[in-house]
């Protein structure tokens, strides 16, 4: 008797049509949203509405409140139980445990960057490098935060450890609210991009310690860029930075 061949396919029914496109919709103004706050035209502590949103987007309510799903997943707005949903403060003491956060892993990351960065990896480097040059020189402040976080996710594709890597990328989305406005001043770009390039000198020569320090002082140095940039003196832990 012939053997019957058993189908290895899944019979789970596909998702309607419609549901795909209102999902890829989703994470399309889910998209729009992050540069909307990332941009401060929607501020940390700012109530989203819905309603307005929609009309805004030109579109349903269904995609915005997946969408504002999306952003509570990636912690970046918050609900609060009969009030709604906001974009989330964070106080300057969680701002400097997030930073030094940041510095060690970025330094372990150039650590790495200087052990294992191939010579094909270099002008993506170069490029970027040079990139914010250009944008130091014109201030073009939003041009130069965009170049500045392809260098550091760069740099950190360096190192093999994706926990570390996702740790980072968690870290990092936190404070992109605040990071942007010291870029809009010339003399913050310029002193930044010299760090880097320091730093990538370090990692090309192969310095190991060296290339670690630099990227640690580097993410410290943007912290106190920041503090100033604020008015925020590290005395006062529970701050709000809105």
């Amino acid at each position: 008797m012939p053997s019957r061949t058993v189908s290895t396919r899944s019979t789970a029914p596909a998702p309607p049509r419609a549901a795909r496109a209102e999902l890829g919709l989703a994470h399309g103004i889910c998209e729009q949203l992050q540069q909307l706050i990332y941009g401060g035209e929607i501020a940390p502590g700012e109530r989203l509405n819905e309603a307005a949103l929609a009309l805004r987007m030109g579109t349903s309510r269904g995609p915005i409140r997946e969408a504002i799903r999306m952003l509570t997943g990636i912690g970046l707005v918050v609900a609060v139980p009969n009030r709604g949903v906001f974009v989330r403060q964070i106080s300057v003491r969680e701002m400097l445990e997030i930073y030094e956060l940041r510095a060690l892993l970025f330094g372990h990351a150039a650590q790495h960057a200087a052990e294992l960065l191939e010579d094909a990896d270099r002008p993506q480097f170069e490029q970027l490098l040079d990139g914010m040059d250009t944008a130091c020189e014109t201030g073009d402040g939003q041009r130069y935060y965009l170049l500045n976080l392809r260098f550091h996710a760069l740099l950190m594709t360096q190192w093999p450890n994706q926990r570390a890597r996702r740790a980072y990328e968690d870290h990092a989305k936190e404070l992109h609210l605040y990071r942007r406005r010291y870029f809009n001043a010339k003399v913050n770009m310029r002193r930044s991009n010299n760090e880097h390039r320091r730093i990538y000198e370090a990692i090309v020569a192969g310095a190991k310690e060296r290339a670690n320090k630099l990227a640690q002082a580097h993410v410290l140095q943007g912290r106190q860029r920041l503090l100033i940039t604020l008015d925020a003196p590290s005395t006062a832990p529970e701050r709000k930075l809105a």
